[in-house]
């Protein structure tokens, strides 16, 4: 098996190799192929490693190399391997990342197939897959850390990846720039974690915590106030989990990420990066459940950012910004999940929302394809006759998210919010009752995503309306294979996920203390609590209906009857204008003050500048001197000899 685990981290890597750098001699079908195969091994990988190791119970830890030894082992020191961890947690991640990015790839090479850059982009692909399957198969922080900064850097490179659009510069570094944000407090909660336990290591870390009740009870002077060691360095890796799961407050990268091509926004904002935070709270759940303060901060979050972005994505119009605010709020259901302790109904929501929501980012992106690169909801519509095969699959995404019976969603979802209301503390209920609300919200603007898109009358011009046309075969089957993803993935893992043999499929690779044991309250909840998100999702779809097809004129009655809430949320509550006086304006006013006055009216101005202009004026006085007549340069020798004689003088009389 070790050769699987290699070789299902390695090759994407590879694959970004080859095509990276010797895509000029391969060509762009060259490129494709490469990384296509690369990545298609590791999804073939990853899934015999799923069958070994999460339903084999088969766990193994792939040593590499020995990557950091300080020294001495009599004193303090630090030791990092290099080395791939497979366990339930790591083979699920491991599988998923893998199968969703194929799907990105093969898709890829339809969707680019006219676009200069198509090396460079597949080994941007390929590069992106390895750091993800790092950071999910990482054995101690250090690893971890080095797949989370992988991630980000070629998140920075696919948003940006037509570098010629200034809005496309712009989002890329917006992307980086609020995702160094919270990677600070992630890396801080990773020194508080060295300093505590003086390891970096998963396994030596959470075997001391579980042993040692002191570390649970160690306090520290933080900010004036005597605070819960344990707490504060969960809330600080909390943090980083925020920035890469674009929690609120943290968020504002991710709408703006539309900026890059589709298969980009499949590939981040579906299986890979922003569940990055949600994987890494799971594989520390040791830590957290020993936090109990970190925890609710984590379900207060994750519950907060359910409701706003579901708010925020019913009064978007472009189709990628409605489905990736959608990712923001079902984000926010799996941290939640998390923070009652529902660690495998998160895992098991991650994995069902990367079918279906890989599958909405595809659709939208053969609908864009179709309608001659159009985004805007506003100017489409009346094409579902046009393009079937895409109708029927972004049915098959919606019903999914929605959380309809008997698809994925339903599965996940339902249980989530299930084991919210059955956690039975303050926090879970608060993240319950937004979580039924925002799946209200969910089923109402994915159908007016639906019906804009696909019904009414066309509101296209008659040229793009001429042009479009279903998409080609090596666009659709990707969609197809996410799309039995889709309807079976959640009855088929709902048992080994949170069913009853839970326990058994996760083994030691997530910890619930009994007081948390939230899954299991959640099976023996009332039945009007597994019956209300779907009757909510019922009506989230009817209410759609009625605005965008039965009586169309509602919208906009209701949008100029509450103008200042439509406005809110069209505005996504504020936060970039909010962000942008707070810190962006300040900023650039202290920037502007430091250059002007600082460096250009003090520094330069008494430094070189300063210096060079007194050199110049002298070196101007003393060409004054320079005449060109021979009296003029006597005179001055004359003057020269007086004044040598005089001082001669004085020095023999004194």
């Amino acid at each position: 098996m070790t050769f699987f685990a290699v070789n299902a981290v390695f090759l994407p890597l590879l694959g970004a190799f080859i095509a990276g750098f010797f895509g000029r001699w391969l060509g762009d079908r060259g490129a494709q192929i490469v990384s296509c195969v690369g990545v298609g091994a590791a999804a073939v990988f990853g899934v015999i490693l799923f069958f070994e190791v999460a339903l084999g119970h088969h766990d193994m830890t792939v040593s590499l190399f020995t990557w950091i030894d300080t020294g001495d082992r009599q004193t303090d020191y630090l030791s990092v391997d290099w080395a791939l961890r497979f366990d339930a947690l790591s083979a699920v991640m491991v599988a998923v990342v893998a199968v969703v990015s194929s799907m990105v790839h093969v898709y890829s090479v339809g969707y680019m197939a006219h676009d200069k850059g198509i090396p460079r982009f597949m080994a941007y692909l390929s590069f992106f897959t390895f750091f993800m399957l790092m950071l999910v198969t990482a054995d101690n922080f250090v690893q971890l850390f080095f797949g989370w900064e992988g991630v980000g850097l070629c998140s920075y490179l696919l948003v940006g990846f037509w570098y010629d659009r200034p809005s496309a510069n712009a989002a890329a570094i917006k992307a980086f720039v609020v995702n160094r944000i919270g990677d600070f407090g992630f890396a801080l909660g990773i020194f508080a974690v060295y300093f505590q336990f003086h390891s970096l290591h998963f396994d030596s870390v959470f075997e001391a915590v579980k042993t040692d009740p002191r570390f649970a009870d160690m306090t520290i002077e933080f900010l004036g106030m005597n605070v819960s060691y344990l707490n504060l360095t969960c809330i600080l890796l909390f943090i980083g989990a925020m920035g890469k799961s674009a929690q609120i407050g943290l968020h504002t990268w991710l709408p703006d990420a539309m900026e890059g091509p589709t298969p980009v926004s499949a590939l981040i904002h579906a299986a890979t990066m922003v569940t990055a935070g949600v994987f890494m709270v799971a594989r520390l759940s040791p830590l957290f459940e020993y936090a109990p303060t970190a925890l609710a901060v984590v379900c207060v979050i994750g519950g907060t950012t359910a409701i706003f972005a579901a708010s925020v994505g019913m009064a978007q119009n472009d189709i990628k910004r409605v489905i990736a605010y959608s990712t923001c709020s079902q984000l926010g259901y799996m941290f939640f999940a998390a923070g009652v302790s529902a660690y495998s109904a998160a895992i098991f929501h991650l994995m069902t929302h990367a079918f279906f929501k890989a599958l909405l980012f595809l659709g939208a992106g053969s609908v864009i394809h179709a309608m001659s690169g159009e985004q805007d909801m506003r100017k489409m519509g009346g094409i579902w006759r046009l393009v079937p095969i895409t109708y029927a699959l972004m049915w098959i995404g919606s019903l999914a998210l929605a959380g309809i019976p008997f698809f994925a969603g339903y599965y996940s979802k339902d249980m989530i919010l299930e084991a919210a209301w059955a956690s039975g503390t303050g926090v879970g209920l608060y993240s319950f009752s937004l979580g039924i609300f925002a799946a209200f919200l969910t089923a109402f603007y994915s159908w007016r995503l639906i019906f804009l898109t696909f019904h009414g009358r066309p509101r296209a011009s008659d040229e793009v309306m001429h042009h479009v046309h279903e998409s080609p075969s090596v666009m659709i089957l990707p969609l197809v294979v996410l799309a039995a993803g889709a309807i079976f993935a959640g009855w088929l893992g709902y048992n080994d996920f949170v069913g009853e043999g839970r326990e058994n499929f996760w083994g030691a690779s997530i910890l619930v203390l009994p007081q948390h044991a939230s899954i299991e309250a959640a099976h023996h909840a009332p039945e009007w609590v597994g019956l209300l998100p779907f009757a909510m999702g019922l009506l989230g779809i009817a209410i759609a209906w009625v605005s965008y097809i039965w009586r169309p004129e509602i919208p906009g009655i209701v949008a100029a009857r509450f103008q200042a809430l439509y406005l809110f949320l069209y505005n996504k509550w504020y936060f970039d204008e909010l962000y942008d006086a707070l810190f962006v304006r300040p900023a650039m006013l202290l920037g502007r003050a430091l250059w002007q006055k600082g460096d250009a009216g003090t520094i330069d101005r008494l430094g070189p500048d300063g210096l060079a202009l007194t050199t110049t004026r002298l070196s101007v006085r003393a060409s004054l001197l320079q005449t060109g007549y021979l009296y003029h340069y006597a005179f001055a020798m004359l003057i020269g000899v007086v004044l040598l004689v005089s001082w001669y003088l004085l020095r023999q009389i004194g």
